[in-house]
């Protein structure tokens, strides 16, 4: 717990700064923005999970993608954070807070077969894609367009990860399972 007697910058508040973007604009895209954030760190956690639980077969290249998948996201949050910030925002922080701010509900604390994790994972990324994208239009729409850049990127990596996870669900595998041997 926090012994300091005043708060320098109250969560949720947005303050001018030296990239000049109009305060009522910089609240809807410090909001997107930390939106974003919220929907990354809880796909990551769940991400991890997965990394850390994996079995089976495949497991040593899953896990390993897991491992990369994460490290993404983990970056992503760090830029999402760091652009709502730069321009007057306060980030989010802390899980209970993230899980309450996200557009994607975390997956319980139980293990499922690594199908079902990734199946998960899938439509996690499908909720994040459709935000970034709403997100772009906004930041482009407000004439940010370091935001709309940054954001794009963002979309870029999880787009990439979202269509390498589809692979993996793939039927097409050299692991036969006992129903078709």
């Amino acid at each position: 717990m926090s012994t300091q007697e005043t708060v320098r910058r109250q969560a949720g508040s947005v303050e001018e700064t030296a990239l000049n973007i109009d305060p009522e604009k910089a609240e809807q895209l410090v909001d997107a923005l930390n939106t974003d954030l919220a929907a990354t760190y809880v796909l990551y956690h769940q991400i991890k999970k997965h990394h850390w639980n994996v079995e089976g077969a495949e497991f040593l290249d899953v896990h390993e993608y897991l491992g990369e998948v994460a490290a993404d996201l983990e970056a992503d949050a760090d830029e999402l954070a760091e652009r709502a910030q730069a321009i007057g925002g306060v980030p989010l922080a802390g899980g209970a807070t993230f899980e309450e701010h996200a557009p994607i509900d975390p997956e319980g604390d139980d293990v499922y077969d690594i199908r079902t994790s990734l199946e998960n994972d899938i439509e996690a990324f499908g909720v994040i894609i459709d935000s970034l994208r709403d997100h772009i239009e906004l930041a482009n729409d407000l004439g940010d367009y370091t935001t709309e850049e940054l954001l794009r990127d963002v979309l870029a990596g999880v787009e990439e990860h979202a269509h390498h996870l589809e692979h993996y669900l793939e039927d097409d595998t050299l692991v036969l399972d006992s129903a078709t041997k």
